[in-house]
């Protein structure tokens, strides 16, 4: 007997929760339902990008929303066909990537991998480092997760300055954006991978960055140019610290591991504890809001 399933969701807690709708879990790591001619709402798995995660859409003849529990949309873009909703998982990983954004810039700014690298081989290397105090912080991207940033370095004395898309009170273009590098100390990538942002951050934008700098990418490694940024950590003009790399993952032999004054993390930006109860609110949210006839929150294309 064929189960009908209207909703389609990566996790287990969540399809608890609406257990009273037509809802079936879908993570990712089992054999997706292979009935899926009713499917009406369809999250994407959470996990490494994987465009495979995105092809059932194409067997979903019913389909009106797809939903990602990413903030990043860019994976689901090719699969979409006109008239479908699409919506983020913006809020989801607020607190976590701010979270490690902070972490990736003190770290590199006190010289903690100096550190435990001079530790692991039993050297006591202390020594000066520039700290986070005083410094004048660029955040590019200034969403949800920019300002989530921005209210985490609130107590360490710095200066912010913010650019997005659009300008707002507070907020500068992204095309001032040339004009404000060579004031900043730290430069942190909050933005979405769009058209418009991929090779943002070429060979002129990191001229522009003033000697000693630091760059902290906690959003796509497309959105770097990883040639222009190579030649000036090898130069030794700039830092960077980097969650997100192209490509990716980074090969064993690629330059960047050996590169000076780079610190680089796995793409872990979201993975705590936090993400969990988050996703699942959204999503069971999400769910009710179609099921009722009610807008949908995060739409990024569509409605």
């Amino acid at each position: 007997m064929l189960v009908t399933v209207r909703y389609l969701i990566p996790h287990p807690d969540a399809v608890t929760d609406l257990a009273d709708l037509d809802v079936a879990l879908h993570d990712g790591t089992q054999p997706i339902p292979d009935h899926l001619d009713d499917v009406e709402f369809f999250a994407v798995p959470y996990g490494v990008i994987d465009p495979r995660l995105c092809e059932p859409i194409a067997r979903m003849p019913r389909l009106a929303v797809v939903q990602t529990v990413t903030a990043g949309y860019d994976h689901v873009l090719p699969f979409l066909r006109p008239g479908l909703i699409l919506a983020n998982g913006r809020g989801v990983h607020d607190a976590a990537t701010a979270e490690l954004a902070v972490a990736l810039t003190l770290a590199a700014r006190r010289r903690l991998p100096d550190f435990v690298r001079a530790g692991d081989e039993g050297r006591w290397a202390t020594g000066w480092s520039a700290g986070l105090a005083d410094a004048r912080v660029l955040i590019v991207g200034y969403g949800s997760i920019g300002a989530a940033i921005e209210r985490r370095l609130a107590g360490f004395e710095v200066e912010v300055s913010r650019v997005a898309r659009s300008a707002r009170s507070g907020v500068r273009p992204v095309s001032d954006v040339a004009e404000l590098l060579p004031q900043a100390d730290v430069v942190i990538l909050a933005t979405p991978l769009t058209p418009e942002t991929e090779g943002l951050v070429d060979k002129d934008f990191l001229a522009r960055m003033s000697d000693g700098a630091l760059l902290v990418n906690v959003s796509r490694g497309r959105v770097v140019d990883t040639a222009a940024l190579l030649a000036e950590l090898e130069a030794g003009r700039l830092h960077a610290a980097l969650d997100v790399t192209e490509p990716e993952p980074l090969p064993a032999d690629h330059p960047l591991w050996s590169a000076p004054n780079v610190l680089i993390s796995p793409h872990v930006g979201g993975l705590t504890a936090a993400l969990a109860p988050r996703a699942r609110r959204l999503l069971v949210d999400q769910v009710r809001r179609y099921a009722a006839g009610k807008p949908l929150a995060n739409v990024v294309i569509g409605q």
